[in-house]
């Protein structure tokens, strides 16, 4: 089972700590050919409510297979428009 280390930002936090899931910097057991998206919905998150997950600190997106030992962060929507290109979250971009 692959094991990863999760982080949840901003709102999400809350949304995660109300749904009984930890959120910052804690390592989480997933199913083998577990994706960013399965994830997501195991923590009872509406997936329009993310606008970027990152996998291993680079924009990924929601069909992603996870893999043991990978790096993942949700982000929600809002994040200023500088922030965005330096994180790599372009307008338009299909994360779906």
């Amino acid at each position: 089972m692959p094991e990863i280390l999760f982080n949840a930002f901003s709102f999400l936090q809350k949304k995660l700590k109300a749904n009984g899931f930890d959120h910052s910097n804690v390592t989480i057991d997933v199913p083998e050919n577990h994706s960013v998206i399965d994830l997501i919905k195991s923590m009872d998150l509406d997936p329009d409510g993310i606008e970027a997950v990152f996998v291993n600190g680079k924009a990924g997106d929601f069909e992603y297979i996870i893999k043991d030992k990978d790096r993942i962060a949700l982000i929600p929507p809002g994040t200023p428009g500088p922030h965005r290109l330096l994180l790599g979250i372009r307008p338009g971009d299909p994360i779906k």
